[in-house]
């Protein structure tokens, strides 16, 4: 019977059978007991599924990560300690020293100095293409050794709309799949494996949890890329493994070649797992998801309505505003809404939006973005603050941004708290 989000938020993942608890369990445990040597030895070759080290499977990580799976319709999803962790094993997992990717400039500033800076360290290079760049100059970056594209559904913190399907058929034309990360939207709204995404990755520590208590990551695979027809492109998956006997990912995993090989391979040797408690407090925030996006994206509307005509406000980002240069593509991707976050300048100088900040009662200045709390960031100053004005501009971030997360309280408290730190700058 195939189900609506909705009742996949709340029943989706852990199914107890007779006799075992109707919430999901915490199996608070780092090894599980077998009877015989030869049992464990076909856990350790990939013959057979089941659990022996929760650093490659447990069952109460791998019950939420079902539930996300079949969120975002995928085939096979791994959940990670982080959505650093899960971006940077959806890349590795298909590049190696030598290789080259592209991504979107306009992405999280984390992501782009992982991407920049790190896995370059690692002999991955990366090529940053502006999306608003038409097919022809951004298909110049395409090289005989690209292996992904990579985007987010809207960014953080621009707040800026990804054309998908635009970029999934880029990619495809160039033999190498699409990776989107879906963290803003969530799969409530948006699931990028229908615009022809083929993975899709997530911080779960933002929407999915809603509460800021833990901290994680998803890749998500739609089996729908054909690692084979490009065999010589992608040997990891295609040729054999020495470390398991030979095995061939796409010839014993077909469809699942992809996330079985972040399993057995990525998390076998680098780890970057979530412990179980901290999956058991993802899967309650998932149980409501369904109910707080739609909340998030009301209040959300108001907001950017109200900053749109504040005469202190000097630019607002927000695709739901009707004449936002990501109206059309939201209309597409997003009919029911995009999220919480606004992207908006105050007019005057940086120490200005400082004071504004400063001058909020209950909307709190955090790190965090995308929880049931109002929340407020200045990236120049805070997560971005390692790049120049000029690097700013070419990850998409105006100096002068501020990024507005507009939680599930009462609307009208929100922007009375605006007003007020308004009138003091």
């Amino acid at each position: 019977m195939k189900k609506n989000l909705e009742t996949i938020c709340v029943q989706g993942g852990w199914k107890p059978k007779n006799g075992e608890p109707r919430v999901l369990p915490i199996y608070q445990s780092t090894t599980f007991k077998y009877s015989s040597t030869e049992e464990m030895a076909d856990l350790f070759d990939l013959k057979a599924e089941g659990y022996f080290y929760t650093r490659l499977a447990n069952p109460t990580n791998d019950a939420v990560a079902a539930k996300i799976n079949e969120l975002e319709g995928g085939v096979g999803c791994v959940l990670t300690s982080s959505g650093q962790a899960a971006n940077f094993y959806a890349i590795f997992n298909i590049c190696q020293a030598g290789d080259h990717f592209i991504t979107s400039n306009t992405i999280y500033g984390g992501t782009f100095n992982l991407f920049g800076v790190t896995l370059k360290k690692l002999g991955i290079e990366c090529t940053f293409v502006d999306p608003d760049w038409s097919d022809e100059e951004i298909e110049k970056a395409f090289q005989p050794n690209t292996k992904c594209f990579f985007g987010e559904t809207i960014s953080n913190p621009g707040g800026n709309v990804f054309d998908i399907e635009r970029f999934a058929k880029m990619a495809h034309k160039h033999g190498v799949p699409l990776i989107v990360d879906n963290t803003f939207a969530t799969p409530i709204n948006c699931r990028p494996f229908e615009w022809g995404c083929d993975i899709v990755t997530h911080s779960t520590t933002k929407y999915m949890d809603g509460h800021a208590t833990q901290v994680g990551g998803a890749v998500i695979d739609s089996g729908n890329f054909d690692w084979e027809a490009y065999a010589d492109k992608f040997p990891g998956l295609t040729t054999p493994d020495e470390s398991y006997h030979g095995l061939t990912y796409t010839k014993a995993f077909g469809k699942k070649a992809y996330i079985t090989k972040i399993v057995s391979q990525l998390m076998r040797d680098l780890g970057s797992i979530p412990g179980p408690q901290n999956c058991f407090l993802l899967n309650l925030g998932l149980e409501t998801l369904h109910l707080r996006m739609p909340r998030h994206c009301e209040n959300a509307q108001k907001v950017a309505e109200w900053l749109n005509d504040n005469p202190k406000v000097a630019w607002v980002n927000y695709c739901g505003l009707p004449g936002n240069k990501y109206y059309d593509l939201a209309q597409k991707y997003l009919p029911n809404g995009s999220c919480g976050v606004i992207a908006f300048g105050l007019k005057g100088t940086r120490e200005d939006a400082v004071r504004f900040m400063d001058a909020l009662d209950f909307v709190a200045i955090v790190t965090h973005v995308a929880d049931a709390r109002t929340c407020v960031l200045h990236p120049a100053s805070h997560t971005h603050r390692q790049l120049s004005d000029e690097q700013l501009r070419e990850a998409g971030v105006a100096p002068d941004l501020i990024r507005l997360s507009v939680g599930i309280e009462n609307v009208n408290d929100i922007i009375a708290d605006l007003e007020q730190a308004m009138q003091k700058i």
